[in-house]
């Protein structure tokens, strides 16, 4: 197996700089100097990136940047003993020892073992002493290699955990048993505070005479703790940064929950909150809807804003498969039966009474058209309830989704659309969670999660859409359609301008779906003579492409300007653009609307406004450059939808690096 670190890898008392970002940045090169990378500012963004998330600074002078990275090409530590000590945001001061680990997306799980073992070890006075006393790198090197090729210790019942405290002699009648309590760890990259903090909490448990069995769900693997053992356990710690995976094995323990990180810093105090909380007959407990994440994470210091963000990315994230599918099957059903198969139901016309034995007048290219079609309308049917049912998820887990699905189908049948879907969401989760969060008889838990919540929740969430909050956004659709259409015989620029201002404001929402329904409304009048809603509809069609091509050409002009998993959106975001998805721009939206809204409307409004001046027209309602075939003027259809992703990529920069604060160092 390759060599995690070498001797070029390790710098002594050297000055890497005055801040946690510029050590990142000057390792980050070492990496690829090193042969272990291929892009500095790609590693250097991902590390920055992660640590903005959770501070690595840990207890002890100690620090330990890490991320994953599609940039790295091998599993490599990089290792520097500062001269002068930088803050990492430890409690207790600057770090002086600073760990750089840096992974592949796709490590293999033997060695993210070693890079795991690694950071455990560093919570050892020891290992950290010898590491400050070393004078060569060829020393640093030894005693790294020493520490993990070390075999770990495993907890009871938990492959790959924290190592127990040890087991005390069998008690005498006289003796009072020691107190047992389980925790889990885990963090987002599951390489170095899931088990540092699996550590610390065992040392701390160790001290305290407890008796303590971790589950660290990192990405090294863990075997999940023993049904008997959580079953005898008074108490469950949940030290994590992501949902905690099977809560429901947990249900009815008294909870004590925090950051990852709370786990390095604070471990005495949790084990005796934990030990506290088995005590309290009022403590909070573990929900028999295993849903904890929210609340217990918010009052560890996560706000209601940032619950609501994580919910919102959530239903994002399970939507984009539903539109990207049902997109892309829209464009081949045009190509392969023409445009005019959307409308006036005419391929509901060819599936019915005709199987692929039984072809229609226009033969197999029609049928295949007609089915390639509807497969793909049905998909997009699903966009405003799979969002609304997967916030409801991210907020109560799975009684969330029944009740958020129903409440996004409500919104879809009102009229309210995207914005529709997003409150039906909200309400469906938020009221699933607090029924999970009631005292139920212990006759009544099993029935909470899979009858009783979704059924009331599904009740409160669509009720209130149905009687009072679906009406008016649907109003507001059509409010909004009617003044389109009374600007039709306004400058043919003016009103390409204001319907690219419309397409690229909420990327989907009801805003971009009347520019959208206004343009396809009129789609059916145009003729050779009126060309007026072709233009039209080419023009919304255009500048809806132009807000996920922008976002994915920014990704590529500026990488380190987007987190790592904005770079992966960017690279589906080509396609999703290409196809006229305007919600391939959403995530990026979503993480920072300030900036990308404002970009998107520039170019988008451009667009719009060339489409118009240039006379190109479209007979497809939906395609993207798919459907050429149905363009006029397909030469400035191309030039048009490049200028405004141009405008909007330079401009969503030019945002994200001067409307900005600087970091504090």
């Amino acid at each position: 197996m390759t060599q995690l670190i070498t001797e070029g890898l390790v710098r002594l008392d050297a000055n890497l700089g005055a801040s946690s970002t510029e050590v990142i940045n000057r390792m980050a090169a070492a990496v690829v100097d090193a042969g272990r990378a291929v892009d500095v500012d790609a590693l250097a963004a991902d590390g920055i990136a992660r640590e903005a998330k959770t501070s690595t600074g840990v207890p002890g002078g100690i620090a330990i940047p890490h991320c994953r990275s599609a940039a790295v090409t091998e599993p490599t530590l990089a290792m520097a003993r500062l001269a002068p000590p930088v803050d990492f945001g430890a409690k207790d001061g600057p770090a002086d020892l600073v760990f750089f680990i840096a992974a592949p997306e796709g490590a293999d799980k033997e060695h993210l073992g070693l890079l795991s073992k690694l950071a455990r070890s560093l919570v050892k006075k020891d290992f950290t002493a010898a590491l400050r006393a070393a004078r060569t790198p060829a020393e640093i090197v030894e005693l790294v290699e020493q520490a993990v090729g070390a075999p770990v210790p495993t907890a009871v019942g938990a492959a790959g955990a924290a190592p127990a405290a040890p087991a005390a002699p069998a008690a005498s009648a006289t003796e009072t048993a020691r107190p047992s309590l389980i925790a889990v760890t885990a963090c987002p990259t599951g390489i170095a505070h899931t088990y540092m903090a699996a550590d610390s909490l065992a040392e701390a448990a160790k001290e305290a005479g407890v008796d303590l069995h971790v589950e660290t769900q990192g990405s090294s693997g863990a075997t999940a703790l023993a049904p008997e053992v959580i079953a005898a356990a008074s108490a469950v710690i949940f030290a994590v940064d992501v949902d905690v995976r099977e809560k429901e094995r947990f249900a009815g323990k008294p909870v004590i929950q925090s950051p990852v990180k709370r786990g390095i810093d604070e471990p005495a105090e949790m084990i005796r909150e934990a030990l506290a909380a088995a005590k309290d007959p009022n403590a909070r407990r573990v929900s028999s809807t295993a849903d904890v994440s929210g609340h217990d994470t918010m009052e560890a210091g996560e706000g209601i804003g940032a619950k609501l963000k994580r919910a919102l990315l959530t239903g994002v994230s399970y939507m984009i498969p539903f539109v990207a599918g049902g997109g892309l099957l829209i464009a081949l059903g045009f190509l392969l039966g023409g445009y005019d198969i959307a409308l006036d139901g005419k391929a509901d016309a060819i599936l019915t009474g005709n199987t692929l034995f039984n072809l229609p007048e226009g033969g197999l290219a029609l049928y295949l058209g007609a089915v390639a079609f509807k497969i793909g309308a049905l998909s997009m049917g699903f966009l405003v309830p799979a969002l609304a049912g997967y916030i409801a998820y991210a907020l109560a887990d799975r009684p969330g989704i029944a009740p958020g699905f129903t409440a996004g189908a409500v919104a879809g049948f009102m009229g309210a659309g995207f914005i529709g879907g997003l409150v039906g969401g909200l309400l469906a989760g938020w009221f699933a969670h607090w029924l999970g969060t009631l005292a139920a008889p212990r006759w009544l838990r099993g029935l909470m999660p899979v009858v009783i919540i979704p059924l009331l929740a599904s009740i409160f969430a669509s009720g209130l859409m149905f009687l009072l909050l679906g009406g008016p956004i649907a109003g507001l659709s059509a409010g909004l359609n009617s003044w389109l259409s009374g600007m039709s015989g306004a400058a043919a620029l003016v009103l390409g301008l204001i319907l690219g201002l419309m397409m690229g404001f909420d990327l989907g929402g009801p805003v971009n779906k009347v520019a959208y329904s206004f343009a396809v409304a009129g789609l059916g009048t145009g003729t050779v003579a009126n060309q007026a809603p072709w233009q039209i509809m080419a023009a919304v069609m255009a500048a809806g492409m132009v807000p996920p091509l922008a976002m994915a050409l920014a990704t590529v002009l500026d990488r380190k300007r987007f987190s790592l998993s904005e770079r992966e959106n960017g690279k589906a975001a080509w396609l999703l653009g290409a196809s006229f998805i305007s919600e391939g721009a959403i995530p990026f939206a979503a993480a920072d609307p300030l900036r990308v809204i404002p970009a998107s409307m520039v170019g988008a409004g451009i667009t719009g406004a060339m489409i118009m001046a240039t006379g190109v027209t479209s007979q497809a309602p939906h395609g993207g450059i798919f459907v050429f075939f149905a363009i006029g003027n397909l030469v400035m259809f191309v030039v048009s939808i490049l200028v405004g992703t141009v405008v909007s990529a330079l401009a969503v920069l030019a945002l994200k690096r001067f409307a900005t604060r600087k970091a504090v160092a």
